[in-house]
């Protein structure tokens, strides 16, 4: 029992050849009997992916979907043109003034600020002046000075022509008792060479009286051109408007043509909006016009075209059909009555955004929303 107990637990040997040197030629070479192989384990089955593009698809639709109602709204939102009627879009502008110095100088006195309302010909603003008055008051003396030498020499003339007739008074009696013979010939000579004499006296002083006039004149005219450029350093506004912008302060030194401030010109308001080839071929100079502007939707301006581009502003690169001819936008300008402008100056603002409607067709009337009565 023993022994089969140990037979049961020894391991199994096999024989084979060892071809070492000095060891037999068959040795038992003791090896373990390979153990049971595991169990395999069994590979799980890989699942396919799901296929997404139907969750991709059902996104796209919403979102076509979404952008679809949202054109259709917005293309409902838009306002329906009858016939005749083009629009496009802009911005309110009006002409900008600089009101610049003539002459380098120092800013003395301002006497305006930004968003003032201005009249024509009110005064902004003072350049120092010390220096032109002070040539200016120069100038005054010297014409002081220069009239009164006009005046000696005035009355130089008057003296001298009184001399010269008196001259000649002497000679005619003399020529006269000469014929007679109760004078000489010499007393003559005398006579006619005193007369001479007195003439030539009589011409210097008058040449001189112009010389003397031309002076006072001379000192006039710098006179004058002092106090224009005195004037001209007294910066006014040169047209009704609104001062927008204020460049310098008091006590900068400005080159000539500087400026000071730069105004807003409310007789002269505008929209400049840009329209396709077939709408910009119709509008005329002058034609009828409405301004709506987005701030104040509810009130249509009136307004006139008052300027129409010749060339495009937009041009593609060739122009083959008329498609492409369709792409062409030219700029159209479009005016406010200045009339209406200046009964309404404190409204008057620059770079509000807005519409204009422009009608090409006489014909045709303009929509309740945009009747000229509406503006106000």
């Amino acid at each position: 029992m023993d022994e089969d107990a140990h037979s049961e637990a020894a391991p199994a040997v096999e024989t084979r050849d060892v071809p070492l040197a000095g060891i037999p030629s068959r040795a038992l070479v003791a090896t373990p009997k390979p153990a049971s192989l595991p169990v395999a384990t069994p590979i799980p089955k890989l699942k396919r992916p799901r296929r997404r593009w139907p969750r991709v698809a059902l996104a796209l639709a919403v979102v076509a979907g979404g952008a679809g109602g949202g054109y259709y709204v917005w293309r409902q939102s838009q306002p329906h043109l009858a016939a005749g009627l083009a629009v496009g879009n802009g911005r309110i502008e009006a002409d900008e003034i600089d009101i610049d110095t003539k002459f380098a100088g120092r800013i003395f006195e301002m006497l305006a600020d930004e968003g003032d309302m201005v009249k024509p010909g009110q005064v902004v603003a003072r350049m120092d002046t010390r220096d032109l008055e002070a040539s200016l008051a120069k100038s005054e003396s010297l014409i002081q000075q220069a009239s009164q030498t006009l005046d000696a020499a005035r009355n130089t003339v008057v003296q001298q022509a009184t001399e010269a007739t008196l001259t000649q008074q002497q000679f005619d009696r003399t020529n006269t008792l000469v014929k007679k013979g109760f004078a000489t010939n010499e007393l003559l000579d005398q006579r006619r060479q005193a007369l001479n004499g007195a003439n030539a006296l009589l011409s210097a002083d008058k040449d001189r009286v112009n010389e003397d006039g031309h002076a006072v004149e001379a000192a006039t005219h710098d006179a004058e051109l002092y106090k224009v450029n005195i004037a001209d350093n007294t910066l006014v506004a040169p047209r009704e408007g609104r001062l927008q912008y204020r460049i310098a302060n008091i006590g900068e030194v400005l080159p000539a043509g500087g400026r000071v401030f730069t105004m807003l010109d409310i007789a002269y308001v505008y929209m400049d909006i840009y329209l396709p080839t077939e709408a910009a071929g119709k509008v005329r100079i002058g034609g009828d016009a409405r301004i709506v502007l987005d701030a104040v939707p509810d009130i249509a301006i009136p307004a006139k075209v008052s300027f129409i581009a010749n060339q495009a502003q937009f041009t593609p690169k060739t122009v083959e059909t008329k498609d492409e001819r369709d792409k062409l936008m030219f700029r159209v300008r479009v005016k406010i009555d200045p009339d209406r402008l200046r009964a309404r100056a404190d409204r008057v603002r620059s770079g509000l955004p807005g519409v204009a409607y422009v009608k090409f067709n006489s014909a045709v009337d303009w929509p309740a929303n945009l009747q000229g009565s509406v503006a106000r």
